[in-house]
């Protein structure tokens, strides 16, 4: 595994910011497993024997009227009484054999008062059953984010296969609509700009921009781009093309071809039993990062020019003309935990980011993964369940090992041009860029523009890629098109290795 994919995965493991849309034969053993939730049994006086993959740390602001079965007005109060919530309860009591019995009938994505998914605290059960793992409690954490403080390395391993496979899942079952979508969308040629900067003294002299081209035909896809990964702190160059395309089979779309040294490697999205468990190494001996850009209160405001004489700024970008908005309101809030580090690792992972902040890279360190063991369990809790779900929204008792949180707010200051002669409409972008979404810089740039933007299509903006890092994206030109079928096929003096890119 390469030092810049060691980098991600400090990062990437994050709460997040999609809400997730009984014993079988097999399933009990499942449910009892070694380091299961419920292996801890029932508690004395009905108090949680189970795991607690999902607790309610860090209370925020109230949720606004009640769980499901409540109130029907703002000013309704939800029922504290746990009879909505039987699910909640046999899990929060390690009741197996109750719960394998409702949860046949019972549906598995509603909350409780305190925002807690069932899909979170049934999670060998649930599991078995495809249940969703992108789902977060009213914290905003995740059950891998929850499972990596509890220190469960089987737990941690299984949330993490399941969250793959369900994103490959994901990818397939939005398959047809994003091809149909691209046969309707005539062919055509565009090219954008990247240029990066940064407020960390030096890091902006080291940072890349890139050119980026990209050329569409019937349900056919290539970028060409200069820069092969980047994280906050390093980046890869490269003459690299990728090609998609879609009338291959799932498994033979993606391809990336290195220009330089005539290689292609097919993409497949899937990775080794040993991948795994590095990642689930990093994992438990990293910070367990949020960082989540709110638009709760963003407004879009007309640039101004001039100096004696004010009037809105309309410039030429590119070939074509913008109006320009200053973007207020928006706040990159992060948050990190520490509680399942020990000191050596917050050691080591602090000498890491400072020699990552120089200019180093992980080799010269000789960084290389232990094997974890799971952490000893915290305490057991002396929380019965008539205290939790009576709890006020948002301040539920404390569960789990004591959280050690570090949170931080930044004000992003951001400018946006936007052009109505532009051809492209930003829902035949956003579809583009689903395509070519698991690039991380690319994956930003359709996220922010999926927010209500101002008239037109944004043709110069200002997004935040990493915590440190923003990006100027700059589409300097669009034009419709046809292409020779050649540039989307693999040319026959390219060998293929499978192994040429070890982060694909």
């Amino acid at each position: 595994m390469t030092g810049e994919k060691l980098r991600s995965l400090r990062r990437d493991h994050k709460p997040s910011k999609e809400d997730g849309d009984l014993l079988a034969p097999g399933e009990e053993e499942a449910a009892a497993a070694p380091g299961g939730l419920f292996t801890g049994g029932r508690g004395k006086g009905g108090r949680a024997g189970g795991h607690r993959i999902f607790s309610n740390h860090q209370p925020r602001a109230p949720l606004k009227g009640g769980p499901a079965g409540g109130g029907t007005g703002p000013a309704a109060e939800p029922d504290r009484s746990g009879a909505h919530f039987p699910v909640h309860e046999c899990v929060f009591k390690g009741d197996v054999r109750r719960l394998s019995a409702l949860i046949r009938t019972q549906g598995i994505g509603q909350k409780d008062s305190h925002g807690e998914r069932r899909a979170a605290q049934c999670a060998h059960l649930l599991l078995a059953h495809n249940a969703p793992v992108k789902v977060k409690n009213a914290q905003g954490w995740s059950p891998l984010a929850e499972a990596i403080s509890y220190g469960d390395r089987q737990m941690i391993t299984a949330l993490l296969r399941k969250l793959k496979q369900q994103s490959r899942e994901s990818v397939e079952e939005k398959r047809p609509r994003l091809l149909k979508a691209l046969k309707e969308l005539g062919d055509f040629y565009l090219e954008l700009h990247w240029d990066f900067q940064s407020w960390v003294p030096l890091l902006s002299r080291i940072l890349p921009s890139d050119a980026c081209k990209i050329h569409k035909q019937g349900i056919n896809i290539r970028l060409d781009t200069t820069l092969i990964d980047f994280t906050d702190m390093k980046c890869q160059r490269g003459d690299l093309s990728f090609i998609f395309n879609g009338d291959a089979a799932p498994s033979e779309s993606f391809v990336v071809l290195d220009n330089e040294q005539k290689v292609y490697q097919r993409i497949h999205h899937e990775e080794s039993e040993m991948e795994t468990e590095e990642e689930v190494d990093i994992l438990m001996s990293s910070d367990i990062y949020s960082a989540t850009l709110s638009t709760k209160s963003i407004t879009f405001t007309r640039a101004q020019t001039g100096w004696l004489f004010r009037e809105d700024k309309t410039e030429r970008v590119g070939n074509f003309l913008a109006d320009f908005y200053l973007v207020n309101g928006l706040v990159l809030e992060s948050r990190k935990r520490r509680e399942h580090l020990s000191e050596e690792d917050i050691l080591r992972n602090k000498a890491i980011m400072e020699s990552l902040s120089k200019g180093g890279n992980l080799m010269e360190q000789n960084f290389e993964p232990v094997r974890r063991q799971s952490l000893t369990p915290p305490s057991p809790n002396t929380i019965t369940w008539e205290e939790y779900i009576s709890a006020e929204n948002g301040k539920a008792p404390h569960l789990g090992r004591e959280l050690v949180c570090k949170e931080s707010k930044k004000t992003f200051k951001a400018t946006i041009a936007m052009s109505q002669e532009f051809p492209l409409g930003i829902e035949s972008l956003l579809n583009v860029l689903e395509v070519i979404a698991p690039f991380k810089h690319f994956n930003k740039l359709r996220e922010f523009v999926q927010m209500k933007l101002p008239p037109g299509f944004p043709v110069k903006l200002d997004i935040p890629v990493f915590p440190t890092i923003t990006a100027t994206v700059t589409f300097q030109e669009f034009r419709y098109d046809e292409f020779d079928e050649s540039i989307f096929t693999i040319p026959d003096d390219y060998k293929e290795d499978p192994s040429h890119f070890p982060d694909l």
